[in-house]
């Protein structure tokens, strides 16, 4: 176990980062995390382990971010053990070599893909679902038959404290360690090369980890964010788009990297939505949601301070109301929104919702497609052609019709970004892809051979090419 990280201090951790990774090389090699049995083993024993801990992770959760028990399963545990039950079932299956068609141009042969693990996976997770967003990517990488180094959010400690005592006490070191700290910790294990890189968090922090890993040429996986729109038709269902755009912003505190950013709402409808969001929140969390026990708290001062600069700024429809003692930002709607306001500068992260308004359709894409693009975006609309158009003529890492956030509930969807919002994606199978290698394996007849490829050529150019044709 890695008995021999605990208690020390940043500096004596940094110094421990290449003998750490030196054993997962040798480890790795051994071949063990090759074996399909060994993988569903160590995924069961995962299961296990978080099972053993919930109430500590229950408790963590409260501590980091004042999340309720149901909030935590919800969002942070249950999604974790769905995604390894169907890794155990799967496994199997999708680690079978694919045969694939091998043309006549490879007369006789055999052509198969082989999904092989890289080797060691760097797993740096951030801190607005700290378990969730650590423990999904490392069981992934673990079904793929990868070594992991996690680097839990030192913003999240006490979720970071269960997630290394859980590592450390049940997995060998050399298959799987915890390096636990800031950014110094974080800067340390970038100097260093992994076989493959998974990050979550912030666009800014992104490029520095995309830089880093392309000093190696190290393939990576960046999971970030943006400012996720959501556009709203006149034609809807009023009471559904109210509730599904309330529960996606303030889940978390609005702390989420797909919660819907900003509305986009027609001129035509806005003063209903507005007035039956307001309703939502008073059901949802009550007249003082810092009353609530469902309703979670900003993670630190800074983002306190940072959030707070962008109600200051604005047009305060509903909320507005603070408490830094308590990190307490109250659900906030702001009105009258411009593009040049505070707000939409940056993503949000929080719970303030600014609402634009617009008159039509064009209007509302031409606006999303000035801008980067979204991790999510999602759109509200009776209207099925009205949906298909915003989808088509847009471009985003993942959308929902008629809803928020759900998307990255299915297992049989990826998840992940495009361009500023992220490379790559993962969930159920995508993980199992996202942290294998896909070898492609010709395997050629020695019993027959074709010498119409050797030189000297015994056909002409134009013969060849009207053979071309029918062997590919």
């Amino acid at each position: 176990m890695i008995s021999t990280l605990n208690g020390t201090t940043a500096s004596e951790k940094i110094e421990q980062v290449p003998s750490v990774l030196q054993r997962h090389k040798e480890f790795f090699n051994t071949g063990i995390t090759k074996d399909v049995g060994f993988r569903i083993d160590q995924l069961k024993r995962l299961k296990e382990v978080i099972l053993e801990n919930e109430t500590e992770i229950y408790d963590a959760l409260k501590k980091d971010l004042n999340k309720s028990p149901f909030t935590t399963f919800m969002t942070e545990i249950a999604m974790v053990l769905g995604e390894i039950d169907l890794f155990i079932s799967k496994l199997k299956k999708w680690s079978k070599p694919k045969k694939v068609r091998t043309g006549m141009v490879n007369f006789k042969a055999t052509s198969k893909v082989y999904y092989d693990p890289y080797g060691t996976v760097l797993v740096i997770a951030p801190w607005n679902y700290p378990f969730q967003l650590t423990m999904s990517p490392l069981a992934g990488a673990m079904a793929a038959g990868n070594c992991v180094v996690v680097k839990p959010s030192e913003i999240a400690p006490a979720t970071s404290a269960v997630m290394t005592k859980i590592i450390q006490e049940n997995f060998v070191e050399d298959y799987i360690s915890v390096f636990e700290g800031g950014v110094p910790v974080s800067q340390a294990l970038l100097n260093e090369r992994f076989d493959y890189i998974f990050y979550t968090g912030s666009t800014q922090v992104g490029k520095i980890v995309y830089q880093a890993a392309a000093k190696h040429l190290t393939p990576v996986t960046l999971e970030l964010g943006g400012k996720s729109p959501c556009i709203v038709d006149n034609d809807i269902q009023l009471n559904f788009t109210a509730k599904r755009i309330i529960w996606g912003k303030l889940l978390n505190a609005g702390q989420t990297c797909v919660a819907p950013d900003y509305l986009l709402v027609n001129s035509k409808i806005k003063d209903q939505l507005l007035e039956k969001m307001t309703e939502v929140i008073e059901e949802f969390y009550g007249k003082d949601a810092a009353t609530s026990d469902e309703y979670c708290r900003i993670i630190s001062e800074k983002h306190f301070m940072r959030l707070s600069g962008m109600i200051d700024d604005a047009e305060v429809y509903y909320g507005g109301e603070r408490n830094m003692e308590d990190l307490y930002i109250g659900p906030t709607i702001l009105d009258n929104v411009k593009a040049s306001d505070t707000v939409m500068q940056e993503e949000i992260f929080g719970p303030i919702l600014p609402v634009l308004s617009y008159d039509s359709i064009e209007e509302a894409i031409d606006f999303v497609n000035e801008r980067e693009k979204p991790l999510a975006l999602y759109v509200f609309s009776k209207n099925k052609k009205l949906a298909k158009k915003v989808l088509h003529e847009t471009s985003s890492g993942g959308a929902c019709i008629n809803d928020t956030i759900m998307h990255l509930a299915s297992e049989d969807l990826p998840f992940g970004g495009v361009g500023a919002s992220g490379i790559g994606a993962y969930h159920g199978k995508h993980s199992f892809l996202t942290f294998s290698h896909q070898k492609a394996v010709l395997n050629k007849s020695s019993v027959i051979d074709v010498p119409l490829r050797y030189v000297p050529y015994k056909v002409s150019l134009s013969a060849f090419k009207q053979m071309a044709k029918f062997i590919r």
